[in-house]
């Protein structure tokens, strides 16, 4: 008792009003800094051009400062479906080329892509100090997602999607046995990719050791744990999510502060990557943001 009185007085001012869970004390050797945030601190190990892909992801990267080489379009396409793309290519002084489907086709491995598609360069990371940079602009503690390994790019993609609309300050992944930032990813976060920062680190629980010394609690999931119903999101806090089908690493698991679980009553006792994230980032947003 004594030790959790202790703990509940290591509140940081800024978040006094988080009361219900005690904060971590940040190091002095980890000082937020007041910098802008960025999405180049790291660059993808492949050179070699990437794509973006459909009408609603590549109109979401025209209108941000993402750096586009060229604009390809389908010939034939009809001026109506495409005019806001054209209009912000325009805007942009960006070249643009009409080009046959099966050019397309071949360019994005036959995946859909409604007829537009963006030459740019290998994606962008941000590093672990943007993240925080971007919580210190918004005058908000971190809520930050770690990933440990996931695999599917339509589960990063979609969990992308989810962060950005629930206010995540920034996504952590690792840089090997992991997917990266791929235009499948981009796609499927229908232009999330462009407003939430990716770090991409070498080590994952030397990444997490030094977040709790930044002042950090760190969640996990797993089937034993307490209900994700009953989390306190306050304050600043890093949610763990596992790897599709083995979950959260041995390793990573031994570092985490407080597991939690999502209760099942049907006969499917698991639940996809990206779903099972989407639940447990809107119980944090919920209470960070109660009614």
């Amino acid at each position: 008792m004594a030790e959790k009185q202790q703990r509940n007085g290591q509140h940081n001012d800024r978040f006094n009003d988080h009361k219900s869970r005690p904060q971590r004390r940040k190091n002095n050797e980890h000082k937020e800094r007041d910098v802008k945030v960025t999405q180049n601190s790291d660059r993808n190990d492949d050179s070699s051009t990437d794509f973006i892909i459909g009408r609603h992801p590549v109109e979401a990267a025209l209108a941000s400062d993402q750096q586009i080489n060229k604009v390809f379009i389908q010939e034939g396409l009809r001026a109506d479906a495409i005019r806001n793309i054209e209009s912000l290519a325009t805007g942009r002084h960006l070249v643009m080329s009409t080009v046959p489907k099966k050019k397309l086709d071949f360019m994005t491995n036959g995946q859909n892509h409604q007829g537009v598609v963006l030459a740019i360069p290998p994606f962008a990371y941000a590093s672990v100090d943007d993240l925080f940079a971007r919580a210190e602009q918004a005058q908000e503690a971190p809520f930050f997602l770690i990933l440990d390994s996931i695999e599917d790019p339509h589960n990063l993609g979609s969990i992308l999607r989810t962060a950005d609309a629930a206010g995540v300050h920034g996504v952590i992944i690792p840089k090997r046995r992991a997917v990266g930032l791929t235009s499948v990813v981009a796609k499927t976060s229908t232009g999330a990719i462009e407003h939430v920062p990716v770090a991409r680190v070498t080590n994952l629980v030397a990444t997490v050791k030094e977040l709790k010394d930044r002042g950090l609690w760190i969640f996990g999931t797993d089937m034993k744990g307490k209900d994700f119903r009953q989390w306190d999101a306050t304050g600043p806090t890093a949610l763990v999510i596992g790897n599709e089908g083995k979950g959260i690493s041995a390793l990573l698991k031994k570092t985490v502060d407080e597991m939690l679980t999502i209760p099942m009553v049907g006969h499917v006792q698991s639940l996809n990557a990206s779903v099972a994230a989407s639940l447990l980032i809107y119980a944090g947003f919920n209470s960070r943001h109660p009614l």
